[in-house]
C-alpha cells in the first residue's frame, strides 16, 4: 500500500524501515505537518500516518478522500486532532496506536515528581558551577503520600504500580473503575474527593469534552494547598491561566508538565535563537516551582519501535480486513478510550 507519512521526525525512519520488512509497503517520508496548506502531497497515497500536531480538520479530510486517500493512520493513542465526525461523513477510516510502552509515560511522570519534589535539576546545576549548598534543596518522603490518579487506563495503571512501590496510598478518579487495581489497594473515589485528599495528583486520561479543562479554578481552589500536579496526557486537560493563577497564590505547590495547551507551535522545535511568542508557557517558565519537558515521555526506544510496529500493523490490517481493533469507532455523543 502507498503511505505517506507527514511530520517525519528524524528518528523515525529507522523504526519505520525496520517494521516495514515485514509488513512490504511503499513509504514516503515529508517532514511537513499535515493541513490542509500540505494536503495536496498526499496526491496517490492510499494512507496517511500523521503526529499529534498535524491539523486533521473537515476541509483536509474532504480533500485527503477526493485525492483517493482511504485510511488515516495516528502515530499516537491521542486522536483529538482530527475531526472524527468528518472522518464518518467521508468514510475515511481513522486508526491508533493505542498502546505504546505505557511504561515509559508512567515512568516520565514519576520522573518529573522526582525531580520537582528532590530538586536534582538544580542541584546539579549549582554543583555545576562548585556550588556544593544543600540550601533550599530539601524535598520529602514519597513513602504515606497520598497520589491522586486520575484515569486508570494502561498508563494509569502502570504508574499506580510504580507509586505502589514506593509506599504511597492511591486515589483514582476513573469513569470505569479497574478490578486489578482495586485489588492492589487502590481506592477509587469521586473527582472532587480525589483532589481534596491528594499530595500528588497525576493526570492519565484522554482529551474529550469532558475532560477538557477538567483542571480549573474550582479544581484548583479544592485541592489541599501545596499539592503537586503532574500532567503526560494532553495539554488542554489543564486551565494553564488558571493554574498560573494558583501557582501565583500558593495553593497549587509544583506543577509538572510533559504537555500543553498550545504546544503545537512551540514543541519539537528548536526556538534557541528566536522569541518565544507564547507569553503564557513564558510566564509558566517564571517559576521555579514548575517543570516542563517537550512531550517526551513517550521517548523510548521500546515505545518508538511499537509505534512503528502497530502504524504499519495498522495498515496491513486495513488491507486485510473491514475493520482492525485499532480503529476509532465514534459514537452520537462521544468517543470514549482508555489510554
Amino acid at each position: 500500500m502507498k503511505v505517506a507519512i507527514f511530520s517525519t521526525k528524524y528518528y523515525e525512519k529507522e523504526y519505520l524501515d525496520h517494521a516495514n520488512l515485514e509488513n512490504k509497503h511503499d513509504l514516503t517520508y515529508f517532514e511537513e505537518s499535515l493541513n490542509i496548506h500540505t494536503v495536496s502531497l498526499a496526491a496517490g497515497y492510499e494512507a496517511v500516518s500523521v503526529m499529534l500536531l498535524d491539523d486533521i480538520s473537515e476541509e483536509t479530510i474532504e480533500a485527503l478522500s477526493l485525492l483517493g486517500t482511504k485510511v488515516i493512520t495516528l502515530r499516537s493513542a491521542g486522536f483529538d486532532n482530527v475531526d472524527l465526525e468528518a472522518a464518518e461523513k467521508f468514510h475515511m477510516k481513522v486508526m491508533r496506536v493505542p498502546a505504546y510502552s505505557p511504561q515509559a509515560i508512567a515512568e516520565h511522570a514519576v520522573a518529573l515528581i522526582q525531580t520537582l519534589n528532590r530538586k536534582t535539576h538544580k542541584a546539579y546545576n549549582r554543583v555545576r558551577e562548585n556550588n556544593f549548598s544543600i540550601e533550599n534543596l530539601m524535598g520529602f518522603n514519597l513513602f504515606g503520600k497520598t497520589v491522586g490518579v486520575v484515569g486508570t487506563g494502561k498508563i494509569g495503571r502502570a504508574f499506580c504500580n510504580i507509586m505502589l512501590g514506593f509506599g504511597c496510598k492511591i486515589v483514582a478518579y476513573d469513569i470505569k473503575e479497574n478490578l486489578e487495581m482495586k485489588l492492589k489497594g487502590v481506592e477509587y473515589k469521586s473527582f472532587e474527593l480525589l483532589l481534596l485528599e491528594s499530595d500528588i495528583i497525576s493526570i492519565h486520561c484522554p482529551l474529550t469534552d469532558d475532560t477538557r479543562h477538567l483542571f480549573n479554578k474550582t479544581a484548583f481552589d479544592l485541592m489541599l494547598k501545596g499539592t503537586m500536579l503532574i500532567n503526560t496526557s494532553r495539554g488542554a486537560v489543564i486551565n494553564t491561566l488558571d493554574a498560573i493563577e494558583a501557582l501565583k497564590d500558593g495553593h497549587l505547590g509544583f506543577l509538572g508538565i510533559d504537555v500543553y495547551e498550545g504546544e503545537e507551535k512551540i514543541f519539537f522545535k528548536d526556538l534557541s535563537d528566536t522569541v518565544v511568542k507564547d507569553d503564557t508557557i513564558e510566564r509558566l517558565m517564571s517559576f521555579n516551582n514548575v517543570l516542563i519537558t517537550p512531550h517526551l515521555a513517550f521517548f523510548t526506544n521500546e515505545a518508538v519501535r511499537q509505534i512503528a510496529e502497530i502504524t504499519l500493523q495498522n495498515i496491513s490490517d486495513f488491507e486485510r480486513e473491514p475493520t482492525s481493533r485499532n480503529e476509532i469507532i465514534i459514537n452520537l455523543k462521544k468517543t470514549i478510550i482508555e489510554i
